[in-house]
């Protein structure tokens, strides 16, 4: 087999086993992606459930110092304190329960993640059927010219999936307040 019928065996080889490989990984990543969904949501399940047990709970306990205020038998000082941390309480179960949108967020960028995972797939196909298309003894100018059809669909897919995602997130905390996804 001469030089040339033997570079187009190799690209094609080459293309294919990117393709194959990289559609193995993907799909990993992807596996992985969906798991950390789940748990991510059962994570946040339980945290707000247990945020809204904490808040009933220190409701009620709210109530019981309301009824001993009123009763007359604590003193202006310690009436001023409990209110006090009664507003740092509920301060901080309004933050806490304020901060349970992250999985909003998170979830906004894993769905993001998986697009950027079937633009890659699609990508992977295309150098698959790219090597599909050489031929094991082919020219090397016919070997270009698919190399550069190939280049060009490349690009264009690419663009089209940045068009796509163009947006990102501008959150850089959740305490911020002005939270600006897509």
């Amino acid at each position: 087999m001469s030089k040339k019928k033997m570079l187009g065996s190799q690209v094609k080889q080459l293309l294919s086993g990117v393709s194959d490989h990289g559609n193995a990984h993907l799909l990993e990543v992807e596996t992985d992606l969906a798991q950390t969904t789940i748990l991510l949501g059962e994570a946040i399940e339980k945290l707000g459930v247990s945020f809204m047990a904490l808040h009933a709970a220190i409701s009620s306990e709210q109530e019981e110092i309301n009824l001993i205020i009123s009763s007359g038998g604590v003193s202006e000082a310690s009436v001023e304190r409990l209110r006090t941390i009664q507003e740092e309480i509920a301060k901080h179960i309004n933050s806490a329960v304020t901060s349970l949108q992250f999985q909003d967020l998170t979830s906004q960028l894993i769905s993001r993640t998986l697009q950027r995972c079937e633009g890659l797939r699609d990508v992977l196909k295309t150098l698959g059927v790219l090597g599909d298309d050489i031929e094991h003894n082919g020219e090397a100018d016919e070997l270009t010219a698919v190399l550069r059809e190939t280049t060009l669909r490349l690009e264009k897919q690419s663009a089209d999936l940045k068009n796509l995602l163009r947006k990102a997130v501008h959150q850089k905390h959740l305490d911020s307040g002005d939270i600006e996804l897509f």
